[in-house]
């Protein structure tokens, strides 16, 4: 027998160290090759590590949240003949726990190959694997949003059978535990006092966002301005194209117009297209309009890119769109599909509210926030008439971009989106 050590690979872009999320494995068990080992979190996205070798695991090299250099040992492999470590002390065996996080992971880059085995290449999630039986003191995985959904349904997550990686609880899963009439715990009752309390580490993606989201409100120096914008007619035409087009092209949402929108409004406003680099005191404006496009996940706030949106019709920016935000839901997006964006667009939707802040996405110097449509009596050449209206709250970083370039940027997106006929006009 011998021991073959996997180390921490190099995930690529000059990354010099990333955090071990979380363990698919513990200390006895049985793998095989091309296992998810664990879940290592880069700046960009989550990389599964899949094990290049059939073995028992011997050792664990860190805990979930801890930051591990690329080549550092990650873990230590029982395999059959010599393995791939002479006389080389394993690693230190690690007692871990399941921790609560929900991480997906993206598609990844090739990673440091280990000698005389398979590489050790970031993959695809494997197959859902069959559930284990929980003790009553386990903890099982499960993100927080499916957390918060058990304890609305009255469900003890111990009781239910994960069809995610590793045993993870999925809503899916939850929803097959209801259909299939299981007996549940009671949920709480309305008024009666509660003394529970849980604590959820800071890890993974959401220390990522947390860690930029104080960045960037830190460093930059962030104004809002606010603008009220009467979508009646761009609804209109959105919905003449989908009732003409929608079968054949697909349906447009209103995200596709107001890519448009920003596309030809950056034409006279090149300083808003820009990043700023404050450590070398450098803005780079850019030609191509590369819009980010915030998506929520179960694992929280994520930016993927709809590049080269100035070269993209209606429904070509639409399926973009709908391509990205899929894959950043399913946490299949890539770190070139999350990275390089110019500016970026953000929208609750229904639920966006009348006024919003949002923060800037550095190094972005811009970040255009889209308010929910609500239908208002407003005042039209003497005439009270119900129009749809709709805010726009956007942020820019006022080292770069003065008020009046920024009050004029977003009169301009109105104007366009007033007149949609502007948008197509050159």
């Amino acid at each position: 027998m011998g021991t073959h050590v996997i180390k921490m690979p190099d995930i690529g872009e000059g990354i010099a160290e990333v955090e071990l999320s979380v363990w698919h494995v513990q200390v006895g068990d049985m793998v095989v090759e091309d296992q998810v080992l664990a879940d290592v979190m880069t700046d960009k996205a989550m990389v599964d590590i899949p094990s290049p070798v059939h073995g028992k695991v011997i050792a664990l090299g860190g805990q979930p949240g801890e930051v591990m250099a690329v080549g550092s040992i990650l873990i230590s492999i029982e395999v059959e003949g010599a393995g791939n470590v002479k006389d080389a002390p394993p690693a230190a065996p690690a007692k871990v726990a399941p921790v609560e996080t929900a991480q997906a992971a993206p598609t990844p880059a090739p990673a440091m190959a280990a000698p005389l085995a398979k590489p050790a290449v970031p993959v695809s999630r494997p197959a859902p694997q069959a559930p284990v039986a929980r003790s009553a003191d386990e903890r099982p995985l499960a993100s927080p949003a499916v957390r918060k959904h058990a304890l609305d349904a009255g469900i003890q997550l111990r009781l239910v059978q994960g069809s995610g990686p590793a045993g993870r609880i999925l809503h899916e899963d939850l929803d097959a535990y209801l259909a299939q009439g299981t007996a549940r715990a009671a949920a709480p009752a309305a008024y009666a006092e509660r003394h529970d309390e849980q604590q959820i580490p800071v890890i993974g993606m959401r220390r990522k966002i947390a860690q930029r989201m104080q960045d960037a409100t830190q460093r930059a120096a962030h104004f809002s301005y606010v603008e009220e914008i009467d979508v009646t007619a761009v609804e209109e035409l959105r919905a003449h194209l989908n009732e003409k087009h929608g079968a054949s092209r697909g349906k447009l949402t209103l995200l596709p117009f107001l890519v448009r929108a920003l596309v030809v409004a950056l034409r006279d406003f090149p300083q808003i297209n820009a990043r700023y680099d404050d450590q070398a005191q450098v803005i780079t404006r850019l030609g191509a309009v590369h819009v980010g496009v915030a998506t929520q996940s179960d694992v929280g706030l994520m930016v993927p890119v709809v590049r080269h949106a100035e070269a993209r019709s209606l429904w070509d920016s639409a399926a973009e769109i709908a391509r990205l935000a899929n894959a950043a839901r399913n946490g299949k997006a890539s770190r070139d599909e999350l990275s390089g964006s110019s500016i970026t667009l953000t929208s609750l939707g229904a639920l966006g509210g009348i006024v919003s802040t949002p923060v800037l996405n550095l190094p972005e110097v811009a970040i255009v926030g889209v308010n929910k449509i609500v239908e208002r009596p407003m005042v039209i050449k003497g005439q009270i008439v119900v129009r749809k209206m709709m805010n726009l709250s956007s942020s820019f970083d006022h080292r770069v971009v003065d008020g009046m370039d920024a009050a004029l940027f977003i009169q301009a997106i109105r104007g366009l989106l007033e007149q949609p006929a502007s948008l197509f006009v050159e």
